[in-house]
């Protein structure tokens, strides 16, 4: 995947810079509009004709997928979501599908899982990993959230968007995930599934796309079936309808200014909810 440049190298704040391009892999997706300060990804109608499927719907209900490769092909259905909870707390990396693109997804306190994610995409352990959480409000067990305007977390999410915090002395993440560090990106995306892998793992997954490093991204499982022996499992949802632009990376760490990392696919109504909390934009050098 190719990073829009975002600036002057900065790697106590950034959640991941090398040779000026973000590093932190994070999916992506494109909104249709804001409403009620949220981004309503996906049409909560049926869908228009027997073929298609909203891309929710393409999350949790998933047509008939191969079972080769001893059977690790399996649907991303809510059927399968404890096998992948299983698998997660084993130590194990798993492939879903997200709200965008899919993902290479384990334990982020795990660090046997995690060094094996590096392993699969071939990517240097200098490039830090996103997590990914299960619900908004469990943000605040890994970073610091107490200077965010009251709500604004919940209108940005779950959606298109990764936030970037200071993790804190407090944070349940292992030391060792992305050391040297202080800040940590956070996606939840807005996808059943993996939301509830999350949520039943009782930690945060560390996630990334399911590609080797630098390669295109996967919005199918086809996309990076060299890849699959290296999952304990691949969770099939279909082929993914979104671009390949990055989320919109957002730095919210100092009290009142927002810092557009990366523009990403929601620059704009991520920038408008912003400002509808009276967030500034913090032109300044990151510091």
């Amino acid at each position: 995947m190719r990073f829009l440049e975002i600036g002057k190298k900065n790697d106590h704040k950034l959640v991941g810079v090398e040779g000026g391009r973000a590093e932190i892999e994070v999916m992506n997706v494109i909104p249709t509009r804001i409403a009620g300060g949220r981004f309503p990804l996906f049409n909560a109608t049926p869908p228009s004709s027997p073929g298609s499927l909203s891309t929710l719907e393409k999350c949790v209900v998933c047509s008939e997928t191969s079972t080769t490769n001893s059977g690790m092909i399996r649907p991303a259905t809510e059927a399968n979501s404890e096998e992948a909870v299983g698998a997660v707390k084993a130590g194990k990396v798993i492939a879903v599908p997200t709200d965008t693109l899919y993902g290479f997804a384990c334990d982020a306190c795990s660090m046997e899982a995690v060094s094996r994610i590096y392993e699969i995409k071939g990517r240097k352990h200098t490039s830090p990993l996103a997590i990914c959480v299960g619900e908004v409000s469990d943000i605040n067990q890994f970073a610091i959230t107490d200077h965010l305007p009251h709500g604004l977390l919940h209108c940005l999410l779950p959606g298109p968007v990764t936030v970037v915090l200071r993790r804190g002395e407090a944070s349940m993440l292992e030391k060792s995930l992305n050391p040297g560090l202080d800040s940590i990106g956070v996606r939840v995306p807005d996808c059943n599934f993996i939301r509830t892998i999350a949520r039943g793992s009782g930690s945060a997954l560390a996630l990334t796309s399911a590609n080797l490093s630098g390669k295109p991204s996967s919005v199918c499982i086809k996309d990076f079936e060299n890849l699959w022996e290296h999952c304990a499992y691949v969770y099939d949802g279909g082929v993914l309808p979104s671009g390949r632009a990055g989320s919109t990376v957002v730095e919210l760490i100092e009290p009142g200014k927002y810092k557009i990392l990366r523009e990403g696919s929601a620059k704009e109504e991520t920038i408008a909810i912003l400002e509808r909390h009276s967030l500034l934009e913090n032109v300044g050098m990151t510091s």
